[in-house]
């Protein structure tokens, strides 16, 4: 099967979130590395790998534009390419971020909605569709074993993913689903704790393109772009 690319939101590589949320789920998509965990005594008895396991392949990231096969005749440089140009020419911004639930999920989430946020979803989701190959039956069949409203499945059809633009929820998983309730928010409680320096206002200033080289492998940073207008107009 061909590698599969996405557009994703991480903090760069040195900084305090991306580090501490990569060992929260053990492995850093920088690298590749596998990571020490964090000892939380709260979590004493938790399978945490098995608590982890779902987003850890997928790194520590917010979908922008979700993963996709590259369309006939276009490279991986083209896309790179395109990248760069496309962080170089907006500006950072601000937005609170912190734990919270997602359904059965939890993840860092907005505080309040954000406008710089939305933009960025919106243009990366439009910006680079043009790389995109067509969903396959299968990849169509699996979205669509999710109940989906017919606006949700003539949007995966067009953009290769049901929910964007105000179906867009600004998510950087911790977790896969918690089922049970009561665990859920004793879980939830230990990451607003050892996330609380890296909680609140948070500065948005890249895109990165993440790879993954096949179905059964993980999703690796393949490069970060950092956004550039604001420097450029200084």
């Amino acid at each position: 099967m061909s590698p599969r690319y996405a557009i994703y939101y991480a903090p760069a590589a040195g900084d305090d979130l991306w580090r501490k949320a990569s060992a929260w789920l053990g492995r850093d998509a920088y690298t590749g590395q596998v990571l020490a965990r964090p000892a939380l005594a709260d979590l004493d008895g938790l399978d945490l790998d098995a608590l982890t396991a779902d987003p850890r392949d997928y790194g520590f990231h917010a979908t922008l534009k979700a993963p996709f096969e590259l369309a006939d005749g276009v490279s991986e440089t083209e896309l790179l390419d395109f990248a760069a140009r496309f962080a170089a020419a907006r500006a950072p911004f601000e937005a609170a971020i912190a734990p919270a639930a997602l359904g059965r999920f939890l993840a860092f989430r907005e505080q309040e909605p954000s406008t710089g946020i939305a933009a960025l979803h919106g243009d990366c989701v439009r910006a680079f569709d043009p790389f995109r190959a067509p969903l396959g039956e299968l990849d169509l069949a699996r979205r669509r074993k999710a109940p989906l409203t017919p606006e949700q499945d003539a949007r995966l059809v067009a953009w290769g993913y049901p929910y964007v633009f105000e179906d867009f929820r600004f998510h950087m998983t911790l977790t896969g689903q918690v089922r049970d309730e009561d665990l859920r928010e004793r879980v939830l409680g230990v990451l607003r704790d050892h996330f609380a320096e890296e909680s609140g206002p948070h500065r948005f200033d890249g895109v990165a393109v993440f790879k993954q080289a096949d179905r059964a492998a993980p999703f690796d940073i393949l490069q970060r772009f950092g956004f550039e207008a604001a420097l450029a107009s200084a």
